[in-house]
């Protein structure tokens, strides 16, 4: 159900290229995806892209590389990234050991989103800070390297090409 039909290094290989082929500079696309994986560090499920669109805007980075940086949370990624926030979040809290259990089956039969505040959420948001920002820069890094490198690839190709036909014109090889 959670794997795709034809594997997942194909599905990886399609966002890969999705994101080389985002115009802009190779800061902004690294920019965007950067920020969309800090904001899918966030425990607010389905607000990541709300997050990470303006924040790009404001720092200059791709709303569209964003975008697709948010796709980090899946459900492959979501159930390694909550219980890391919390526990990272509990830690920075300085909250004792035995306020490590949680009834979530108390907190959400009165569906009460006030209670899950202090226990649950604020940890989280705390917590995905730093890890959240690890993680930006690494895949900053990445990005901008990557559509550096393919960018350059890319115009040595076209500028071979261009030589070749040239020379294919006058009749003369260079």
């Amino acid at each position: 159900m959670f794997v795709p039909k034809r594997g997942f290094r194909r599905t990886l290989g399609y966002y890969r290229l999705k994101v080389m082929r985002i115009g802009g500079s190779p800061h902004a696309v690294a920019a965007g995806v950067a920020v969309g994986v800090l904001s899918a560090w966030t425990p607010f499920l389905g607000f990541h892209v709300l997050f990470a669109i303006p924040i790009a805007w404001l720092l200059g980075g791709s709303m569209i590389a964003a975008a697709i940086g948010t796709t980090f949370a899946n459900p492959l990624t979501c159930p390694i990234i909550w219980p890391l926030t919390w526990e990272v979040g509990q830690f920075m809290l300085g909250a004792e050991p035995t306020s490590r259990h949680i009834d979530l089956e108390a907190l959400f039969a009165h569906l009460d989103v006030s209670q899950l505040w202090g226990p649950v959420l604020e940890p989280m948001l705390v917590g995905s800070l730093p890890l959240g920002l690890l993680c930006a820069l690494f895949f900053y890094a990445v990005t901008y390297l990557a559509v550096r490198g393919f960018r350059d690839r890319r115009l040595g190709r076209l500028t071979e090409r261009a030589r070749h036909l040239k020379s294919a014109e006058t009749g003369s090889a260079i």
